[in-house]
């Protein structure tokens, strides 16, 4: 058993790009500085982790948050993993560290679905991370950062991490792990890798084993942030101009974010309206080519390009039958019990794969919510997916 400790410890400063004008400078890392408030993250150090790939990161470090209070037999402990450009802020206000509000704040906290009166609510920042967690922005042996020396990740190496986080609170099984997208992935996992330390999933646009047409969108959005000449194969971290590929992860940010939106949406409320007092016939911009950019820029000044592509790279290569004999062998295995929720108008991760995985796990229930969001209704139509969460929570600890 690997050596595991807490630690107040933060990660190291990194470099800004120079700002352009009328514009605040833009972080080359998201990770914190030393020295700027951390909010509610706590800092897990987990030693050495040998990688599914046979590669080996000799120290890890997991940021994570809580909300409730664990009780005496440990039973009431719930595990939310968040999606590709997540972290540990699940639910509160932005600042004192955190540069956005909770990304699930309707789901978690006194009297929410997941009721932080009753559960003690654990949600780690994911290994290869640059919200606090170990990843390619964090320091190597030789105190430099990792950028293009940063090894292949896994899911499965990803929850590796997190069983030990699991160890190191204390907790020897959670009565629930819930996430959506890539963190749905890391629930799959999690149920196949720890079976008797999982009592109940939440699996929610999600996949067991991502397709053909999700990898062709993540190889994509990978080009885009590998183009960019700023990019320097991940060694960007020290540049001497300071500057970061934000170019290129905006571009992937916007390929994503069309698969995160549903095409009913996008013509409803933008249509082929002008943006603002531009025309585009004479070169200027419809208002969904401004929607897009502002998400681009809106994510190239909170998080890290090498993160992108490492976390990218995870789902690519996500197989949750991969030396388990199959998928089907590998959900057939699963004995918690699994709600299963999918978005009906979701073109990253579309109903059927939801569907495989409910028909899969033996006992499973699958819920379908209608949304013209697309993939982001998972957290668009909180009212709906609370419920399910909640009527499921609810049942879990009636059969206790």
């Amino acid at each position: 058993m690997p050596d595991l400790t807490l630690s107040p410890a933060r990660p190291r400063t990194l470099g800004t790009r120079a700002p352009e004008t009328g514009r605040p400078p833009v972080p080359v890392s998201a990770a914190w500085r030393d020295g700027d408030p951390v909010g509610r993250r706590q800092f897990a150090d987990l030693g050495p982790l040998k990688l599914e790939s046979g590669g080996r990161l000799p120290a890890v470090r997991l940021a994570y948050e809580t909300w409730g209070e664990l009780n005496e037999d440990g039973s009431n402990a719930v595990l939310v993993l968040h999606a590709l450009t997540g972290d540990s802020h699940v639910t509160g206000e932005a600042g004192d560290g955190h540069p956005t509000p909770g990304w699930w704040s309707s789901m978690v906290g006194p009297g929410a679905p997941i009721d932080t009166d009753r559960w003690f609510v654990v949600a780690p920042n994911v290994l290869g991370g640059c919200q606090g967690s170990t990843g390619p922005a964090s320091p190597g042996p030789d105190g430099l950062p990792w950028g293009s020396r940063f090894p292949l990740l896994t899911v499965r190496d990803q929850v590796a991490a997190e069983i030990r986080l699991a160890d190191l609170l204390g907790i020897d099984s959670w009565a629930l792990v819930i996430g959506a997208s890539l963190g749905g992935l890391r629930v799959l996992e999690w149920a196949a890798s720890a079976p008797e330390r999982v009592e109940s999933i939440a699996a929610i646009a999600t996949a067991a084993q991502t397709s053909g047409d999700q990898i062709a969108g993540f190889h994509t959005q990978l080009a885009a942030i590998r183009a960019d000449p700023h990019y320097r194969d991940g060694d960007y971290y020290d540049a001497a101009d300071g500057e970061g590929p934000h170019v290129g992860l905006g571009l992937a940010r916007q390929i994503a974010h069309q698969t995160y939106r549903s095409p009913l949406e996008l013509d409803t409320r933008f249509g082929r309206i002008p943006q603002g007092g531009e025309e585009p016939l004479e070169g200027g911009r419809f208002a969904v080519q401004s929607y897009l950019d502002h998400h681009g820029d809106k994510l190239s000044r909170r998080f890290d390009a090498n993160t992108y592509v490492v976390l990218t790279r995870t789902m690519i290569t996500h197989d949750l039958g991969r030396d388990r004999g199959g998928v089907s062998a590998a959900l057939g295995s699963v004995t918690a019990r699994a709600l299963v929720i999918a978005v009906d108008s979701d073109r990253l991760f579309p109903p059927a794969q939801s569907e495989r995985i409910a028909a899969g796990i033996p006992g499973a229930s699958l819920e379908t919510i209608h949304s013209d969001y697309g993939h982001d209704g998972f957290l668009i139509e909180e009212d709906l997916v609370g419920a399910y969460v909640r009527e499921f929570l609810e049942q879990g600890a009636e059969r206790r």
